[in-house]
């Protein structure tokens, strides 16, 4: 099953930042910090389902 999952994950990483330019780098960052945003988004609805639906599986 972990497999499947690992699948899933994207692999995205330069291998070699130190040849990139300030400019490129700059905004790479950006985009790094706005993906992050957009997931903790995620967890954060995510979060909140489970804990809604939490006392539905309470005994």
């Amino acid at each position: 099953m972990e497999d499947e999952f690992d699948a899933l994950k994207p692999a995205f990483a330069p291998a070699e930042l130190n040849s990139w330019n300030i400019e490129d780098l700059e905004a790479y960052k950006d985009r790094l910090v706005a993906e992050i945003s957009r997931i903790d988004a995620v967890i954060k609805t995510k979060k909140d389902v489970s804990a809604q639906a939490a006392p539905l599986f309470k005994s």
